[in-house]
């Protein structure tokens, strides 16, 4: 008897080492690296963030298909896949080619042999079989996890049930509007392009819009659009074309969620978030890709049953499940993913490495920052001008 609980505390002390050796990849820590390197000669600067680069999680960049189309995870499985533990050594429960694994802060991915619906087994040698549990009802998500006799609760990144992700302003967002359109854009020297955007909707019927801002379906859970409307210069709205037209074989077609916005609406969102979450909005000092009309907010949708796909997380999700490289979730969700970041990043675009949602136009720098609402657009057959 002594033997076997030896055994079993032997198994549960080496699935939690001491100290890991990778860590996932943590945006802010890059963050604080360009404002360190900010001051350091460009030669060594380029030494220490190349150095640094090599050390994360994120993905290379590669113009490949994602490969075949994976089958989804078992319906019984989805109410267990998520993120346990405190925030500082959570792991994640994911699913990959049709099997749950573990995965640990160190990186390293055990699988989860099953032994009922709710219960598992990991075998991480040398120490032999830790028992798995997991506390749920029904189809709702579990609520915590046992590993042997210790318990971790689920970490609630996000909204599980599809509904949007919300914040709680800063301050009342009448306000914050008020201030946005007294205030003026950061004054921006060089020659820029004549800005010449396009209507996204009139490109292709397989375009659909879901302008979450022009609702109160939105993180602020109140509009800041006066119109459900998307706008693109014109090249990056011809690249957004050609990207539709790669993933259209595929039975998807683009469900566009933002794309020009008008610089007051980037200082409201900015104002109104909580510091923790600002890796997530655009400092209006800087101007943001969507101001110059050079930014699209986008995702999957089956062109057969109209449906958007699901992904890693939800839209505007001011969570790690956001990142384009998140390792969590189920084969389909990252596959969808990376399908689309493929089709786009063929076209010119690059995915922000905070949301995998957002793409940049390769030319965004050669336009100037817009402040001008949807309905104060004007468009020339080849411009539009501001009143």
């Amino acid at each position: 008897m002594h033997r076997q609980l030896g055994r079993h505390f032997q198994a549960v002390t080496n699935f939690f080492p001491r100290r890991s050796r990778v860590r996932y990849y943590d945006r802010r820590v890059k963050q604080a690296l360009h404002k360190l390197l900010r001051g350091l000669p460009l030669c060594v600067g380029i030494l220490a963030l190349s150095f640094f680069t090599t050390q994360s999680y994120a993905q290379a960049v590669s113009l490949a298909a994602p490969g075949p189309k994976p089958a989804d995870s078992r319906r019984a499985w989805k109410p267990l896949i998520g993120e346990y533990g405190p925030e500082q050594a959570a792991f994640i429960v994911l699913e990959k080619s049709g099997a749950l694994f573990l995965r640990k802060d160190d990186g390293k991915e055990l699988r989860l042999e099953p032994r009922s619906s709710d219960d598992f087994a990991v075998i991480d040698p040398p120490a032999g079989a830790l028992p798995v549990h997991f506390v749920h009802t029904h189809s709702r998500p579990a609520s915590s996890i046992s590993l042997g006799d210790l318990t971790f609760h689920r970490r609630m990144l996000g909204p599980e049930d599809g509904q949007e992700f919300r914040i709680q302003p800063s301050r009342p967002i009448d306000e914050l509007r008020k201030e946005a359109l007294a205030a003026s854009p950061p004054h921006e020297d060089g020659a820029f392009r004549g800005p010449d955007l396009v209507d996204l909707a009139s490109l292709d019927s397989t375009i659909h819009l879901d302008i979450r801002y022009a609702t109160a379906n939105d993180f602020l859970g109140t509009p800041v659009y006066t119109q459900a409307r998307a706008f693109l210069q014109r090249p990056a709205a011809d690249a957004l074309l050609r990207a539709l037209q790669r993933l259209q074989p595929f039975g998807y077609g683009l469900l566009i969620h933002d794309a020009y916005r008008p610089w007051y609406v980037t200082k409201i969102f900015w104002d109104a978030t909580p510091p923790e979450g600002k890796i997530f909005v655009a400092d209006p000092s800087q101007g943001s890709r969507h101001n110059r009309g050079c930014a699209v907010d986008l995702t999957l949708y089956e062109l057969k049953a109209g449906k958007p796909v699901e992904m890693t997380g939800t839209y505007d999700e001011m969570s790690r499940r956001s990142f384009p490289d998140y390792p969590g979730g189920t084969s389909l969700q990252r596959w969808h993913r990376d399908l689309l970041r493929w089709a786009m990043e063929s076209e010119g675009f690059t995915v922000y490495e905070h949301e995998w949602w957002h793409f940049d136009y390769k030319d965004w720098r050669e336009y100037p920052i817009l402040n001008v609402a949807f309905e104060k657009l004007q468009f020339a057959p080849k411009k539009i001008r501001e009143d």
